[in-house]
């Protein structure tokens, strides 16, 4: 992938913070960076004697190629040649337009303005799960050391997930602490004791699955080293008390558990919301 690394911007703390981290992922890619302001003109709500859409629009138009700018100095040091553009379009489709020819398309996790939907996840959700290239949801502080941590869940799926994260652990000299969570529901259950399963069994076939999973990609890192960790947990509680350790959280859109034609799995749903770190979700690939 040699696209840029596009970012949502809209004036927010979040989205500084996004542009910050995306730079930094710039530079260790020697990609282009792009940024994004995406608005539409309000259909009521200002007077029409006062106000017309021309000058609406120019308003709209000036304030966002300021919080563009303001960006953009603020990550010049690291990358000097930023792209930036105004597009009117609603902000979820304009970054999923962004995306067909994008490396990664990062968003804050909390917007203003343009942005506002961030705020409760949703242009976040709905650009994962529609997007055409991994999208990352910038949360908290990205600190520069700990693992990358890739969530498993075993399916053909999350091969484009487990191809990512290994770049990435290669590319930052880190870790790749790859974790598959599985619960056992039906020991949950009032038929519990008339179940005869061997749990630690499961748990040795979970332990084969991820090997087997991460087989040939250690082969094509041999640079990352590989922490295996399988436990026996919901997968979105798991993975969210590894994140706090984490300089990244890599996941897959969706995978095993999920409603058949579902875009975005409920486990990377609720990571949407909850990472204690940056996430990157990662659609599969689409055949040939």
């Amino acid at each position: 992938m040699s696209g840029p690394i596009v970012v949502g911007v809209d004036g927010s703390e979040s989205a500084l913070a996004a542009v910050s981290w995306a730079a930094e992922e710039a530079v260790r890619h020697r990609v282009p960076l792009r940024l994004v302001h995406a608005y539409l003109l309000p259909t009521r709500g200002y007077p029409g004697m006062v106000l017309t859409g021309h000058e609406v629009r120019d308003a709209f138009e000036q304030q966002g190629r300021q919080w563009l700018e303001e960006a953009a100095a603020g990550v010049r040091d690291l990358v000097p040649e930023v792209e930036t553009s105004v597009v009117v379009e609603r902000p979820a489709a304009a970054m999923i337009a962004a995306s067909r020819d994008a490396r990664l398309v990062v968003l804050g996790s909390q917007g203003l303005g343009g942005f506002s939907g961030l705020v409760v996840g949703s242009v976040a959700v709905s650009v994962a799960a529609h997007g055409e290239c991994p999208v990352a949801v910038v949360r908290g502080p990205h600190p520069a050391d700990g693992p990358v941590v890739l969530g498993v869940d075993g399916s053909p799926a999350g091969e484009a997930a487990i191809g990512f994260a290994f770049e990435e652990a290669s590319v930052r000299g880190t870790t790749l602490a790859a974790l598959l969570a599985w619960t056992a529901l039906l020991a949950e259950t009032p038929y519990a004791s008339r179940l005869r399963v061997d749990w630690d069994e499961v748990h040795e076939q979970q332990r084969q699955l991820l090997a087997q999973r991460l087989a040939g990609w250690q082969e094509k890192y041999p640079d990352v080293t590989v922490d295996r960790r399988v436990v026996r947990e919901r997968p979105a509680k798991a993975l969210l008390a590894a994140g706090r350790d984490a300089q990244l959280l890599v996941v897959g859109s969706r995978g095993h558990g999920g409603f058949t034609g579902m875009l975005l799995g409920s486990t990377s749903q609720a990571l949407v919301y909850h990472s204690p770190c940056p996430l990157v979700v990662v659609r599969p690939d689409r055949p040939d």
